[in-house]
């Protein structure tokens, strides 16, 4: 089951015009959120960051994106699938009608999809370091979208060498985020991550890392550090939504680890 434009349907039934411009133009963006024990975990970050996107991108959004109603309908398709305990749920937006560069509209066209899922893994990442491809500081660069093909790219060397993840840097050769998280390191109990303007996403299991640690009276730090930094860490881990992952390898260095460190973040977030 989907929900499309606010109306539940059969998968089967969903039919999408070839002048959509999300498939013609990439007109528009996502979020992925985890449901967990019947609930839309960090549901009010996302709904920030969505605004914030829509806002960038001039989209105007549906009342219902932007009530209360919408985290109720996307509960109802979590039950429908069988995926209230946990599940992955994307919700895509896109900018609606025809047009060519110009578009006719800036309403927006949204369709939700959930699948059932398992929390992620804990073990620790071997990652590599991207060649292929770079993250660029834009006005899009914060949220999820326009900047996929970076991803694609890096996914594709990813495999092509057998890693776990790669660490995507800017142009300057520091260090932005990987594939689809983004990476933050301890030292001295001072946490570092990469500041925005690096060109990574603004996650939001970044953004309540940082709320935590301020909580936590720890120091957290947005910065531009070369990779010499990841090798100097205490730890080094990844974080996105699904979950929160240590790095105790960037290609044939190992590097520091701190379990407790590690625990700590996760049992503060509910991962």
């Amino acid at each position: 089951m989907l929900l499309y434009n606010g109306d539940f349907i059969p998968e089967s039934e969903l039919r999408l015009p070839l002048t959509n411009r999300a498939f013609q133009y990439n007109d528009g963006f996502f979020e992925t959120v985890i449901i967990a024990n019947e609930k839309l975990r960090f549901w009010n970050d996302h709904k920030l960051r969505m605004l914030a996107a829509a806002k960038a991108l001039k989209l105007e959004l549906p009342q219902t994106i932007v009530s209360g109603e919408l985290e109720e309908k996307l509960l109802q398709l979590a039950e429908h699938n069988n995926a209230t305990n946990y599940g992955r749920l994307k919700l895509k937006l896109w900018r609606s009608g025809g047009g060519l560069y110009t578009p006719d509209t800036n309403i927006a066209d949204w369709l939700a999809t959930i699948t059932p899922s398992t929390p992620t893994i804990t073990s620790p990442l071997h990652i590599g370091i991207c060649e292929t491809v770079t993250t660029n500081y834009s006005p899009f660069s914060f949220f999820k979208g326009p900047n996929a093909l970076l991803y694609v790219m890096a996914g594709v060397e990813k495999k092509e060498k057998r890693m776990d993840d790669m660490l995507l840097l800017n142009k300057q050769k520091q260090v932005s985020e990987l594939i689809s998280s983004n990476i933050f390191w301890v030292k001295n109990r001072e946490l570092y991550t990469p500041a925005l303007e690096t060109g990574c996403v603004n996650g939001i299991a970044r953004t309540n890392i940082i709320r935590w640690c301020k909580k936590a009276g720890i120091k957290a730090r947005e910065v531009y550090f070369s990779t010499e930094a990841l090798f100097q860490a205490n730890v080094v881990f990844s974080a996105n939504v699904t979950g929160i992952r240590s790095i105790n390898q960037i290609g044939e260095q190992s590097i520091n680890t701190d379990d407790a460190f590690l625990a700590e973040v996760r049992q503060a977030l509910g991962f």
